[in-house]
């Protein structure tokens, strides 16, 4: 089993910057995909970063892509997702994600992962 705690979300001002972190605990190995994912109130889940648990390799949403990075903090085993230049539409409740890779399948598909996080709430205000 793998538990998955997101906590740093809340309310900033457009153009400010916030700081997840997704601690994660139980059986996960350095092969494993790390994500973030959000969804806004009436949309569908969307991917936004990923980065191999080993800390290798990274992955983002071309809508984040230059202001979000993701990071893995190895000593404390958490995935920290950065997020600078926030816009309004960023709004959204942030999930973390973990998966073994699937031969075929693509990392950006929430349908892969096979243990999520409780989410914390981000609002970006104009």
């Amino acid at each position: 089993q793998v538990q998955l705690v997101e906590s740093g979300g809340g309310l900033v001002q457009a153009g400010g910057s916030l700081r997840l972190s997704c601690a994660a605990s139980g059986r996960i190995y350095d092969s494993y995909f790390v994500s973030w994912f959000r969804q806004a109130p009436g949309k569908e889940r969307e991917f936004v970063a990923a980065i191999r648990y080993s800390g290798e390799g990274t992955w983002f949403a071309e809508s984040v892509r230059g202001r979000f990075t993701i990071s893995k903090d190895s000593a404390k085993s958490l995935v920290w997702l950065q997020m600078n230049s926030l816009k309004p539409e960023d709004t959204a409740v942030y999930y973390c994600a973990t998966s073994p890779p699937r031969i075929g399948e693509t990392l950006y598909s929430s349908a892969i992962y096979n243990y999520w996080g409780k989410g914390t709430q981000v609002t970006v205000s104009s």
